[in-house]
């Protein structure tokens, strides 16, 4: 199933600048399309459309030790409240911990990587508020967090 997520602001990358009026089209776990709006409801007329408040844009990578918290599933979860989608493999010694990422299906990276927004990547994505709290994390094309 096809969904176009937008946001009134969308950023390719994490750092990068934010553009008006654009979105990304998710097939499955993968981004099929990213691009200006209007264009893509044309293009893709009839999918679901997940409107979202504040800046849509690449999940992020946590590139530290996990947050504390009483279990290996709370941890994971602290980081998907964060918008995290992608954590490296350094910081995964405890089995526990490792399996937890697994089943939440984060990305465990060797080395770290610039999240970006590109069509045939992993649809990983994030909504963040202009504060900064984190709305909606997507892993692998399913909504994985949403602030209630």
């Amino acid at each position: 199933m096809r969904t176009l997520h937008t946001a009134p602001l969308l950023r390719r990358t994490a750092d990068g600048a934010s553009q008006p009026e654009h979105a990304v089209v998710v097939s499955g776990d993968r981004i099929e399309a990213v691009g200006p709006l209007a264009e893509l409801s044309a293009t893709y007329a009839g999918v679901r459309v997940r409107g979202w408040p504040g800046t849509l844009g690449p999940g992020l990578l946590h590139d530290g030790p996990l947050p504390a918290a009483p279990t290996p599933r709370e941890r994971v979860h602290a980081l998907l409240r964060n918008g995290v989608t992608a954590v490296l493999l350094e910081h995964l010694a405890d089995p526990a911990l490792r399996v937890a990422v697994d089943r939440g299906d984060l990305l465990v990276l060797p080395a770290a990587v610039p999240p970006t927004l590109r069509a045939g990547e992993r649809a990983d994505l994030a909504v963040h508020a202009a504060d900064g709290v984190c709305l909606v994390t997507v892993v692998a094309g399913r909504i994985a967090h949403r602030r209630a």
